[in-house]
């Protein structure tokens, strides 16, 4: 009952490809009205939202750059003016592929503030436009945002989005204060390494850290992750925010 989201409109940002696929997924599979697919990447955006549209769900795809705060108000606008209010939002998008394995004497400034911009800023700006259209659901707006791990460890050689992803935590917990009063819950996922797209490049030695650091002697897959995230979107977690929820098979614990 409580991971039913009948009713509900869900936009996952960076939902295209990988976890955000799968969460757009477990979204119309668990009876949202609607679910919004919002990225950058046209083609991938499209056909996801044309596979889910094929069995049956209601799935839109919407272009935006989460590095652009002129992308950010268009889409919001386009949200507007299609669906008088959304019920859910997953802050899902983020920069992760191909960053990784620089100390940081070596990470460049350009790399940096990209992975900034995108992965802090932006998440800031999406909460702030869309917001308003949250704070118009009668079911009770929620707020999923993806954190990482990482920063709860402290993985070395990938500073910059470690500090992005820490960044994410805090921010989680401090406009919890803010937007409560909206009745808009918002918590964070803090997901261990995820056998998607985005960590084909991450070397084995750190899989194996994984694996072998868990209680639970396995990869991650999407699907440990997709539960707790759909979870909160739900009724049944509508006196649940501020946290940072780490799912990792209890690599890390908080």
């Amino acid at each position: 009952m409580f991971m039913n989201l009948e009713g509900r409109i869900i936009v996952v940002t960076g939902g295209a490809r990988g976890l955000g696929r799968a969460f757009a997924e477990a979204c119309a599979r668990e009876k949202a009205q609607s679910v919004i697919i919002a990225d950058i990447l046209d083609d991938a955006g499209a056909q996801t939202a044309g596979d889910l549209r094929l069995q049956g769900f209601d799935v839109h795809f919407m272009h935006y750059d989460q590095g652009d705060p002129e992308s950010i108000n268009a889409f919001a606008g386009m949200l507007a003016q299609k669906f008088d209010r959304i019920d859910g939002l997953v802050n899902n998008a983020a920069i992760a592929t191909g960053i990784g394995g620089k100390t940081y004497e070596e990470i460049d400034i350009d790399t940096w503030d990209l992975v900034m911009r995108v992965n802090v800023r932006g998440v800031w700006l999406v909460i702030k436009a869309l917001t308003p259209l949250l704070r118009k659901s009668a079911l009770g707006g929620r707020i999923v945002n993806l954190a990482s791990d990482t920063a709860l460890w402290g993985a070395p050689r990938l500073l910059h989005y470690v500090g992005s992803k820490g960044a994410i935590m805090s921010m989680t917990r401090s406009l919890s204060r803010e937007i409560g009063e909206y009745g808009i819950t918002i918590n964070a996922i803090a997901p261990g390494i995820t056998i998607v797209e985005a960590t084909e490049y991450v070397p084995q030695e750190r899989h194996d850290l994984y694996v072998n650091g868990r209680p639970f002697h396995r990869r991650q897959m999407p699907d440990d992750v997709v539960g707790p995230v759909v979870h909160l979107l739900g009724s049944g977690a509508g006196f649940i925010t501020g946290q940072v929820i780490p799912v990792n098979g209890g690599f890390v614990f908080n």
